[in-house]
């Protein structure tokens, strides 16, 4: 599941539309709209996003509406969180070594000053 998401958030335009509808339903057309695109260009852009559990669609009439299903972004947050704890843990090891490095005294190179 997390190769469908991490796909379908590889795309600017599906990231855009996500942040859309974050802030409400919205059709297809008024998700294609900020890209003058066509709404079958945008339909396959809401295709991933729907693969991906991102998004629910429902179609009243001929009106497709789409809403936001973020339940799967906070897989992709725990999956990128282990990560984050990995690199920070790192960096504050190679940061105490710099600072212990920096408190010591340096070694004289045969007594010369420059």
């Amino acid at each position: 599941m997390l190769d469908a998401l991490f796909h379908a958030l590889g795309d600017a335009t599906r990231r855009r539309m996500l942040r859309d509808l974050a802030a409400g339903e919205r059709t297809v057309g008024q998700l294609a709209e900020p890209f003058a695109m066509s709404l079958a260009a945008a339909s396959k852009h809401v295709k991933v996003l729907e693969n991906a559990g991102l998004i629910r669609r429902e179609i009243r009439g001929r009106t497709h509406l789409c809403r936001l299903e973020p339940g799967p972004l906070a897989s992709a947050d725990a999956w990128l969180a282990h990560y984050e704890r990995f690199w920070t843990s790192h960096l504050d090891v190679l940061d105490r070594l710099l600072r212990d490095e920096q408190a010591s005294p340096s070694p004289s190179t045969d007594g010369d000053e420059p």
